[in-house]
């Protein structure tokens, strides 16, 4: 589903004539199967959300190549992207991202909206994706009505709206607290058993990690283990 090779990219910092040049991610190659999960683990600076935002093509890669469904995305220009983007992949944010003017029913409604989906077939697809996420009955609260956890399952119900076969995760667990957390992992295996959805997720956390089938640690931007059957 994703394949990633050879991968190098780096930012410029500082004012022209004085800028400097910081290396993040080096020759980096990797393949993510289709139905599995797979999380990346690295400490702060190791490179690992920059890959995900690579993955997902807010930033383009100096050099490499990212294929991901079959599509090397990495020759996209923005527009093609963002077409595809809504098409293949949902995302899953720490911050959960979600409007705080809009309820939770338009909140995950939103993406039908932007691909131009009549209205009868929102309101049915919408009303399904709530129901799975076990929050129809919250629908028309509003996000800084619900904890956490229900603003974080409002932000997978709009991942899921699109039916996309990859979700980009990073960090998904980082504004919940340990229960929780618990749950939501529960949910995330849930999803990949039963729909077949494949994962990526950027976590510094041990107890994600062990959910994926296997976990790949970078460290000073590079692949320096991979670990099948974490969680065995």
């Amino acid at each position: 589903m994703i394949t990633i090779k050879h991968l190098s990219h780096e930012f410029e910092i500082g004012k022209k004539g004085s800028k400097s040049i910081i290396p993040v991610l080096k020759d980096v190659s990797l393949e993510v199967k289709k139905g599995e999960i797979v999380t990346i683990v690295g400490r702060s600076g190791s490179g690992k959300s920059t890959l995900l935002n690579l993955v997902s093509g807010f930033i383009r890669p100096k050099k490499g190549e990212i294929s991901i469904n079959g599509v090397q995305t990495s020759t996209l220009n923005e527009s093609k992207f963002a077409d595809f983007r809504i098409e293949h992949l949902g995302f899953i944010f720490q911050s959960f991202q979600l409007i705080p003017s809009m309820t939770a029913y338009q909140n995950v409604e939103l993406p039908l909206i932007l691909k131009g989906v009549k209205e009868s077939e929102r309101r049915k697809r919408t009303a399904e994706i709530l129901e799975l996420v076990g929050l129809l009955d919250y629908q028309d609260h509003y996000p800084g009505e619900l904890s956490g956890g229900q603003q974080q399952r409002v932000s997978i119900a709009r991942a899921l709206i699109v039916n996309p076969p990859i979700i980009l995760a990073d960090e998904p667990t980082g504004s919940l607290d340990s229960d929780t957390e618990d749950d939501l992992l529960k949910f995330i295996k849930k999803l990949n058993e039963e729909l077949g959805i494949t994962f990526l997720i950027i976590t510094h956390d041990e107890k994600v990690a062990r959910i994926g089938h296997r976990t790949i640690e970078l460290r000073d931007g590079r692949v320096l283990e991979e670990v099948y059957g974490y969680e065995a």
